[in-house]
């Protein structure tokens, strides 16, 4: 695991040296072992990594990495975990290694079949390779979309890196907020791919790739998500569950380094860990962190858990005297504003102080088998506005006037579904949004002094690329929405925070595609079901306990370390901030603002400082 960045310019009078120098050090964090910035000899191409050793721990490893005839040039983040597989069939065929890296395996497997090497990889990878005869750039990101890849693309350039704040780092036009891509986040909570708050930089799409030449670039998605009822039995889906899980675990416990585990009171990290001990993993390691109160503690299960067994556990007992001071690192140290994440900042922060490069996480857990809330509620959503249409404005309205205020926003969301067509992907977003539409713009506008220019309400409508009546509707959004643009996006940047690679047995392509055979009915009933049938072991304890989540104290520790200036987000717009979530999207903005320079202008109260 890595950060990468580079530029390429048709016009080597537009790339510096100090450019390149500078978006390394801003990655400094993600690669602490080893690094590098190089420009070709042409000055059209520079190419800067920041290793964190994992597999080849030997300078062999070194990035960027060059073929023996110096055409082609690599800088990769990830972890391709067939790698062994492939260069066994490219040795066959005559290749021959200097490394035992995934990267020179990624190298020499573009040097023989180009883009279409992409179908036979399985792991999470973002990768630039340069071909100095064609003098073309190709890049390339997982099909989930795990590992990030940023870009700014420019008339006679293309720059892109691991994260937003290298390419600020290498831009040399002052930043701006993209007004845009700030409502959709005020909207969701999260930046939404291919968005980047920052005018003029994008994400490359998970399961994309772009090959750049002279100005001039195309982008190709080499995989999607689909879906079939092939398998409709419970045995045999027991069965394609249990062989797909066993297959990508032992996939991703490939490093030349130990493998950890985060562990929680839950079914999905528990499953891991399970799996783990089944497939021959007998020195397992386990990380949790607990809490004194009792409403978010899950550290007694964990432990009983760990013990049953046979793992190391490490429990760390996180106070309110020892989180506050960890809130500012963790500030400092998100790329993009979200609602979520300082849970994977911390239990990284565990992991890396006790000497681990490597963790595995059961995030995705929920996607694949429906244990989210809107597998139950949009289903319930959509049965609420067919029977209530003629009159459940008025039942809304009455109830306004009756509930409390906290209620105010969902009730006028709720109501802006009562007047929509009541279409699954209008349910979804209802549940799943923090603001209503014309509150983000409205946001948008009080806080920079512009408007959202797009419509908000076009772009939710025009939401997916699958039909609306597909059963599968809600995992897919989930999957590509709140998974993609939240849950990966922070578990990334929050564990490379700490020089700790994070890995997702359950979000992986060839697992999707196994699993996803499976029908609906079947692999979403209730209670994760399927998966508490694939993997027997978790105990009872986990398996019969109701779902909580990784949940954290962070409301109360927040408002302890930053109470006057957080709740003095209301102060800032005229759209009623009615709850914890509404104020922590909005203060997160500010603080994204301020640490990038960008700027916040509120018509009424002037810049926000």
């Amino acid at each position: 695991m890595c950060g990468i960045a580079g530029i390429a310019t048709s016009n080597r009078e537009l790339l510096r040296e100090d450019q390149i120098q500078q978006m390394e050090a801003t990655l400094l964090h993600r690669g602490p072992d080893d690094g590098e910035s190089w420009i070709s000899e042409s000055g059209v191409i520079g190419l800067a990594h920041r290793r964190l050793s994992i597999l080849d721990l030997s300078p062999s490893g070194h990035q960027p990495m060059h073929t023996v005839d110096g055409r082609y040039t690599i800088v990769f983040n990830g972890e391709i975990y067939n790698f062994i597989k492939l260069r066994d069939e490219l040795e066959t065929q005559g290749t021959h290694f200097q490394s035992s890296s995934d990267t020179e395996v990624l190298l020499e497997l573009y040097a023989a079949h180009g883009p279409a090497m992409l179908s036979k990889l399985a792991g999470m990878f973002a990768f630039a390779i340069w071909d100095r005869d064609e003098r073309s750039l190709f890049l390339a990101r997982d099909p989930l979309g795990i590992k990030p890849l940023y870009l700014a693309i420019r008339k006679d350039s293309i720059a892109f890196a691991s994260e937003v704040r290298a390419l600020i780092a290498g831009m040399l036009e002052t930043p701006r907020l993209n007004g845009d891509a700030l409502g959709r986040y005020f909207l969701l909570g999260s930046v939404q791919e291919p968005d980047s708050l920052i005018d003029g930089i994008s994400v490359l799409p998970a399961g994309n790739c772009l090959l750049w030449k002279d100005g001039s670039f195309t982008v190709t998605q080499y995989w999607r998500l689909s879906y079939s009822e092939a398998v409709n039995d419970s045995l045999a889906a027991q069965k394609v569950t249990r062989d797909a899980l066993n297959d990508s675990i032992r996939r991703h416990f490939v490093s030349d380094v130990p493998v950890g585990i985060f562990l929680s009171g839950g079914i999905d990290s528990t499953a891991i860990l399970a799996l783990a001990k089944a497939n021959g993993f007998d020195d397992l390691h386990t990380f949790c962190i607990s809490f004194d109160e009792s409403e978010f503690n899950e550290g007694d299960i964990a432990r009983r858990t760990a013990d049953h067994f046979g793992a190391t556990h490490t429990d760390w007992r996180l106070t309110s005297q020892m989180a506050k001071p960890l809130i500012e690192s963790y500030l400092a140290s998100v790329d993009s504003p979200s609602n979520d994440g300082f849970n994977t900042f911390c239990v990284s922060k565990l992991a890396h102080d006790h000497g681990f490069k490597v963790v595995l996480s059961g995030l995705g857990g929920d996607e694949l088998f429906g244990g989210y809330p809107s597998f139950q509620r949009v289903p319930q959503l959509l049965k609420w506005h067919t029977y209530t249409r003629p009159y459940g404005q008025w039942l809304l309205n009455l109830a306004a006037k009756l509930l409390p205020a906290k209620f105010a926003s969902k009730l006028e969301r709720l109501k802006r579904y009562a007047a929509s067509d009541g279409s699954p992907l209008n349910a979804y977003w209802t549940m799943r949004a923090f603001f209503a539409a014309d509150e983000a713009q409205i946001l948008v506008n009080e806080l920079t002094g512009e408007s959202a220019t797009g419509s908000l309400n076009k772009w939710l409508s025009t939401w997916n690329e699958m039909d609306p009546s597909d059963e599968n509707l809600v995992g897919y959004l989930e999957t590509t929405r709140y998974m993609r643009n939240q849950l990966l996006r922070d578990s990334d940047v929050l564990s490379m925070a700490h020089g700790l690679e994070l890995r997702v047995p359950f979000v992986d392509s060839v697992l999707y595609d196994r699993v996803n055979s499976i029908a609906a009915s079947v692999r979403y009933r209730s209670g994760k079901q399927l998966l508490l049938d694939a993997v027997p072991e978790i105990p009872s304890w986990v398996a019969n306990q109701p779902k909580k989540g990784f949940r954290f104290p962070f409301e109360k520790w927040m408002l302890e370390k930053f109470g006057d200036s957080f709740e003095s987000t209301q102060n800032l717009t005229t759209v009623h901030l009615d709850s914890w979530y509404r104020k922590w999207i909005v203060f997160s903005l500010i603080r994204f603002s301020e640490q990038h320079g960008l700027g916040l202008k509120n018509t009424n109260h002037g810049l926000v400082h």
